[in-house]
């Protein structure tokens, strides 16, 4: 093949006449044709499925959707129409089959610089709100996988290749989110989501058995208390008890951890999702406290708790909140303060969050900027200001596994995938034991991640 491709070029080049089948080797890794389709999401609402082919490959990618957007995400396009409540995305498939196919078509798959510059020009706003950047997402990211294809390489190995990560492949910590509250659950408390970190794990497949096992003794733990009704899971898998209060809910995973064995094993994360609870200057929990009543409640949940991470603790532009909590709170408990409606994946954010010490590690998800080559800068700029990278799903995610080989791909330290329940997040979790096999089979040994 390489002998042919060079007689080809030179061939080209001095304007000769070539023979068919060589002049298909050329465009073997163009673009040949982009179509997308409306499907649906995990909660039944609409969303899109891309797919390209080259000559030789194809390249396919679903987009997520969150429930619990912040203010500085890029902008979904929606059709606003009667069908599915004003929720379709036909435009955004008119956009793809139409214009986007008419301009991509003949640019290589490698090179995704250039594919997400022209999806960029072709909408030309801040926050992508002219065709989408859920449209954009689509395309970006179905060309990365026909480049893995034409490369002959797993999609991790490609992603790798593309980040520059010279670092030894490793799997990701996972965060389960195993209880609910906030918008992804229909109880009265307002901290969005508790999380089992497995950091005590040897591997990912033994972090998936500790995840597993600590969730149905939740279970069991919540049946007894409250009955089979609050076992019910929301949109992420985790269960939804009548409780109202983070102490009820910490003492509910305590409980469930320590039962299953894996006390100091397993560490628990929080997800505060605070600009969803703030409102003129004061914090709603269900009692109201001030940014600085709030950091000295955490303080006291952090001394009860066995608690290593906390996610968007203030209000995404409370910037003096933040920082007063990164250089009390945080430095004296050792805490991981991750940013989310903080930081939004987008790399000024990210630049604006490193600037002034806002917190010390991300939330990384693609469909909250666009493109894959702005995703991979922010997650490039917070591993340069030594921070963690937490790549995530979506509460209305689907069953493409793209963001696990991301993670490892780009070397995560953790990744948030859901309960181990539902299709949606089982796919990511058994997708990343496949890959750990991969890696097994080629001399990986595992690297365990310390906060």
């Amino acid at each position: 093949m390489d002998k042919y491709l060079s007689e080809t070029i030179t061939l080209i080049k001095t304007n000769l006449p070539t023979h068919s089948y060589l002049r298909e080797v050329v465009f073997l890794d163009k673009i040949h044709e982009i179509k997308a389709y409306q499907v649906l999401d995990s909660r039944g609402n609409p969303t899109i499925k891309v797919v390209i082919k080259t000559k030789k490959h194809i390249g396919y990618a679903f987009v997520p959707s969150g429930a619990s957007t912040g203010l500085y995400e890029a902008v979904e396009l929606r059709d606003n129409k009667k069908a599915y409540n004003g929720k379709g995305v036909e435009k955004t498939v008119d956009i793809i089959n139409k214009k986007i196919n008419k301009q991509l078509k003949g640019i290589k798959v490698t090179e995704q610089e250039e594919v997400d510059l022209e999806l960029k020009r072709l909408d030309a706003t801040e926050n992508k709100s002219k065709i989408g950047a859920n449209t954009i997402l689509g395309v970006s990211l179905a060309v990365s996988r026909a480049a893995a294809q034409a490369k002959d390489k797993e999609l991790y190995e490609y992603l790798a290749e593309l980040f520059k990560n010279k670092k030894k492949l490793m799997l990701p910590i996972p965060q389960a989110n195993v209880l609910n509250g906030g918008e992804h659950a229909g109880n009265y408390l307002k901290f969005q989501e508790f999380l089992l970190i497995p950091t005590g794990a040897k591997s990912f497949a033994e972090a998936m058995r500790m995840v597993g096992e600590t969730y149905h003794v939740l279970k069991k733990i919540i049946d007894d208390k409250f009955g089979i009704n609050a076992t019910n899971v929301g949109d992420e898998g985790g269960f939804a008890p009548p409780i109202r209060t983070p102490e009820e809910a910490l003492e509910l995973v305590s409980e469930a951890i320590t039962k299953a064995g894996y006390k100091r094993k397993i560490r628990i994360g929080m997800d505060v999702a605070a600009s969803s609870l703030y409102n003129e200057n004061e914090y709603d929990i269900g009692v109201s406290f001030s940014a600085k009543g709030l950091t000295s409640y955490y303080d006291r949940l952090f001394s009860k708790y066995d608690i290593k991470s906390i996610e968007d603790p203030f209000e995404q532009d409370d910037n003096e909140a933040w920082q007063e909590f990164m250089n009390t709170v945080a430095k004296k408990r050792r805490v991981q303060v991750v940013g989310d409606d903080l930081t939004v994946s987008n790399p000024h954010r990210v630049r604006r969050a490193i600037n002034n010490n806002l917190c010390n590690a991300i939330i990384l998800k693609p469909n909250q900027i666009g493109t894959l080559t702005e995703t991979l800068k922010a997650a490039e700029m917070a591993f340069d200001a030594g921070w963690e990278v937490i790549v995530s799903h979506r509460s209305g995610d689907t069953e493409d596994t793209y963001i696990s080989d991301l993670a490892v791909g780009i070397g995560a330290s953790q990744i948030k995938l859901g309960a181990p329940c539902r299709g949606e997040r089982t796919s990511k979790y058994n997708r990343l034991i496949e890959i750990e096999a991969n890696l097994k089979k080629k001399g990986y040994a595992g690297k365990k991640v310390k906060f």
